[in-house]
């Protein structure tokens, strides 16, 4: 049922593995076992794009890192990407993004990139297995103490969702805030992961976020339809399991985790919850860092 989401998957995959390369839709097509056209047709309704511009979105994406990052001449990131040349790569910088790379390298600011696609999820993967799928043994969630310094969080708070799922369905573009906010990633405060997820409250009542945590010397610009907190220093109970199978076991370890942030009594460790500081944050990195909530607390 979910046969062409994992292969559309395999194509993103391939995608992002050849992204420098001059690569073909038939080279691909030949190592998938599929004709070039049924391929594109596939990875076309599946993503609401052609493939030719996904593969383009990308590669003017991940060439605005490396102007970011690096000191490569805007010509060398051109050529690295398959622009034919540095005129050619500036009008596809400016179509991308309304900017010349060359003002970009030398400015950077918050701007759209384009990020991977995911359409093969942890949902098509249980509902493809679930007839040979054994019971999933989970390891309990750790809980330790993190010191996190005072920062800024620059994002979107939203009170009337209180999901990841929902946050995104409520009228917020996930591509267009995770691709502005990967670009801001050289700010992400010292010490934290990336894009952050999690919750506030409000009056009583609990909200969604997400944004990207950066230093208090930030000052730079605040993405349209985002704003900036400060947010004041504070120790976390940190409720975390390691990494695991996304497709396998994403659900049951969000599910475990969460039962235990939300129902640990924090004087155990000699704790009380921060009242002042009004949210909690979510790290979701399943293959690399694991998942964890993080809740503000301070000492009895």
């Amino acid at each position: 049922m979910y046969e062409w989401n994992e292969m559309v998957q395999l194509m993103v995959d391939w995608v992002e593995t050849n992204i420098t390369e001059s690569s073909s839709l038939l080279k691909m097509s030949e190592q998938l076992g599929y004709s070039p056209f049924y391929c594109s047709k596939q990875f076309n309704q599946l993503t609401g794009m052609t493939l030719r511009d996904y593969v383009w979105t990308r590669r003017i994406s991940r060439a605005a890192l490396e102007l970011r990052d690096t000191d490569q001449r805007v010509l060398d990131i051109a050529v690295k990407y398959g622009f034919s040349s540095q005129e050619a790569f500036t009008r596809a910088f400016n179509k991308a993004f309304q900017l010349s790379p060359a003002a970009y390298q030398k400015a950077p600011r918050p701007i759209p990139l384009a990020i991977r696609q995911e359409v093969f999820s942890p949902y098509h993967y249980l509902i493809k297995e679930r007839d040979k799928m054994s019971k999933v043994h989970l390891q309990s969630a750790e809980i330790k103490v993190e010191f996190i310094p005072t920062h800024k969080f620059i994002g979107i708070w939203d009170i009337s969702v209180t999901n990841y799922g929902d946050f995104w369905g409520n009228g917020h573009s996930c591509d267009e805030v995770s691709g502005t906010l990967e670009s801001m990633s050289n700010n992400t405060l010292p010490g934290q992961l990336g894009q952050t997820a999690g919750w506030f409250y409000q009056s009583g009542q609990k909200g969604y976020l997400y944004g990207i945590p950066v230093s208090t010397e930030y000052d730079g610009p605040i993405p349209a339809g985002m704003e900036c907190r400060d947010i004041p220093e504070s120790e976390y109970l940190v409720f975390f399991h390691p990494p695991f199978n996304y497709l396998k076991d994403n659900g049951a370890v969000m599910g475990m985790v969460e039962d235990v942030a939300w129902s640990f009594d924090p004087k155990s460790l000699g704790y009380q919850w921060d009242e002042l500081i009004k949210q909690d944050y979510q790290r979701h990195f399943p293959e690399g860092y694991g998942y964890a909530v993080l809740r503000p607390v301070k000492r009895l």
